[in-house]
């Protein structure tokens, strides 16, 4: 699922890919899409994009002269598990192009696609962020570590942290990937209680005596929680790349794979919070991990797997009897087709419970219309993880 750097490093591609294009026409949504329409339609309008935690707004701004008149017009997208931006050509759509900008002539026609397997992705009209989404922890750090401090006496800090660093409220822009490899490096167990890990962060204050520059040294050298949350999804956008996913873009997954230590990786444990979500962490869980919990632990046979390929160690597969019921009793065996289905799993809208998924959909930033893999974004108010998010 994208998560803060994925939204920074998507809307970078976009004023790079469009800076020197010029787009036309209407904004085209496809039929299927629940999504509002957008009206908006200028004969010549430039498009921009900034990011905010787990948001991306489009801003299209009209050209002078451009008809009819019309006001710039900005959006706010959330990606849920499989958004992303792609730049293909104009008759080449890639599947499931939710919404289309298309340019203008003369030179070759292309369409900038937001595309979205999973159609969890959500786009609004008017540009603003959306409302209770605290300080992006890339972009605003210093109000986002002021936002959490000022705060612990929130009810979400008597949970684990695990659980606390997933809500947008105090965390906007953490999701799974980036809690394990946070706590990981700090060694805190992802069951301890949120709030006492946060409450020492308040009497952390350096000694005055410090310069400026051993002030700098001794926060590299000793991060807090606060400062990892910045740093770490820092380091993600500075792998950079054109996107997240192992199908098209195998060396930029490659990048990211190989930065990882915890999240999948073998020798690490997992559990599953309470909204079902796997904590990757190595060692105790601590305190408050769920009662009868199982902890399982990722074992590295052949060649290693990267995070998105498996979430626990299965099950061994049962033998089948050599003779079914069905055929003792002169039936005929059910294919594949006919047997009644299970009932599927609630997906929570921005954050699967049971099984990870891949850190992204496809080659995100591609210029190249691709075929996806089939691989959940409703506005996030209460923590990650929960079917208001």
């Amino acid at each position: 699922m994208p998560e803060g750097p994925e939204l920074h490093l998507a809307s970078r591609f976009v004023n790079e890919a469009c800076g020197g294009l010029v787009f036309g026409g209407c904004v085209e949504k496809s039929p299927i899409s629940r999504n509002p329409e957008v009206p908006f339609e200028s004969s010549a309008y430039r498009i921009s994009a900034s990011a905010r935690g787990k948001e991306l707004r489009l801003t299209l701004s009209p050209l002078p002269g451009a008809q009819p008149p019309q006001e710039p017009l900005a959006l706010v997208f959330r990606f849920g598990m499989s958004g992303s931006f792609q730049l293909v050509p104009r008759d080449m759509l890639p599947p499931h192009a939710h919404l289309r900008f298309y340019t203008a002539p003369p030179g070759p026609r292309l369409a900038l696609c937001f595309v979205d397997i999973r159609r969890f992705g959500h786009w609004d009209l008017g540009g603003e962020w959306q409302p209770g989404r605290g300080p992006c922890v890339l972009l605003e750090y210093e109000q986002f570590r002021e936002n959490v401090l000022q705060n612990l006496a929130d009810k979400a800090f008597d949970r684990p942290i695990c659980e606390a660093l997933l809500d947008q409220r105090f965390f906007n822009g953490i999701g799974n990937y980036l809690r394990a490899e946070i706590l990981y490096r700090l060694r805190i167990p992802p069951f301890e209680k949120a709030r006492t890990v946060l409450e020492a962060l308040q009497q952390r204050r350096p000694s005055p005596a410090l310069t400026l520059s051993q002030k700098i040294r001794a926060k590299l050298q000793n991060p807090d929680l606060l400062e990892l949350c910045h740093s770490v999804s820092k380091e993600v956008v500075q792998l950079g790349g054109k996107g997240y996913g192992p199908e098209i873009g195998e060396e930029d997954f490659a990048a990211f794979r190989a930065w990882l230590r915890c999240y999948g990786m073998p020798g690490m444990s997992s559990l599953q919070d309470r909204h079902g979500r796997t904590i990757w962490f190595q060692g105790d869980p601590g305190p408050l991990a769920p009662k009868g919990g199982k902890s399982h632990k990722k074992k590295s046979k052949g060649l290693q797997q990267g995070p998105e390929d498996r979430t626990e160690d299965p099950p061994p597969p049962s033998k089948a009897p050599s003779r079914t019921r069905r055929a003792r009793r002169g039936l005929p065996e059910q294919t594949t087709a006919q047997q009644p289905k299970g009932t599927s799993l609630q997906q929570d809208p921005e954050a699967p419970p049971v099984t990870e998924k891949r850190r992204g959909g496809g080659n995100q930033y591609s210029q190249t219309p691709q075929t996806p893999k089939m691989k959940p974004d409703t506005p996030p108010l209460e923590p990650e993880g929960t079917s208001a998010s």
